[in-house]
């Protein structure tokens, strides 16, 4: 779809946010929309069509994993991105759960964002392309039962740190484990990595 004919529709409660990816997505092509909450975004929502949402995780009031649910009650089928801080990657597999299209970790450089709405601006007008469960699956059985236990532990957004204390490892084993496991999954990033598990049913452990 071109960028001219879809709308991307940020919600983030702080002003100069909003103005800064605004200007950064409006240079890069596309139409975009401001929405000062996910109150103001949802009034707006059942007459969107063909645009994509941009949404903070963290918001007074309604937080973008509640704004999702919400969007899911009125069978609103806009893909969503959220932005979340770097302690919250717990939240984003939450905000996964309900139907996010990606996360991006704050800080991060345009063409990550770019990027990421570019994927979601084409996902429109065609079904979600999903990974084959069984295909997922079967990288899983290639995983030692340590990477299946550095898995778990990173999907559920923990750092190596806390990894290394829970399985009684060093921080720099954790690292070789968590490259193998993104190698063996063939992730090329922590929320593809997230979607995986999900799809495939496998269990985040949670914190």
């Amino acid at each position: 779809m071109d960028k001219g004919e879809s709308v991307v529709h940020i919600v983030d409660d702080e002003e100069p946010v909003r103005r800064s990816l605004a200007f950064l997505l409006t240079m890069s092509g596309y139409t975009v929309r401001q929405h000062e909450s996910a109150l103001a975004f949802l009034s707006a929502a059942p007459t969107i069509r063909n645009g994509c949402l941009v949404t903070d995780l963290r918001m007074p009031d309604v937080d973008g994993i509640e704004l999702l649910q919400r969007l899911r009650q009125l069978s609103c089928a806009i893909p969503a991105i959220v932005i979340t801080g770097h302690g919250d990657v717990p939240l984003a597999v939450e905000a996964m759960k309900a139907g996010a299209f990606d996360f991006i970790e704050k800080p991060f450089k345009d063409d990550v964002l770019i990027s990421a709405v570019d994927r979601a601006i084409a996902s429109l007008g065609r079904q979600a392309v999903h990974e084959d469960i069984s295909a997922i699956r079967s990288r899983v059985a290639l995983l030692s039962e340590r990477e299946r236990e550095v898995f778990a532990a990173v999907v559920a957004g923990l750092p190596n740190k806390t990894i290394a204390y829970d399985l009684d490892i060093s921080p720099r084993t954790v690292e070789v484990h968590r490259a193998s496991v993104m190698s063996k999954m063939e992730a090329r990033s922590l929320p593809e990595l997230v979607r995986m598990a999900i799809e495939a049913g496998l269990g985040a452990r949670q914190h």
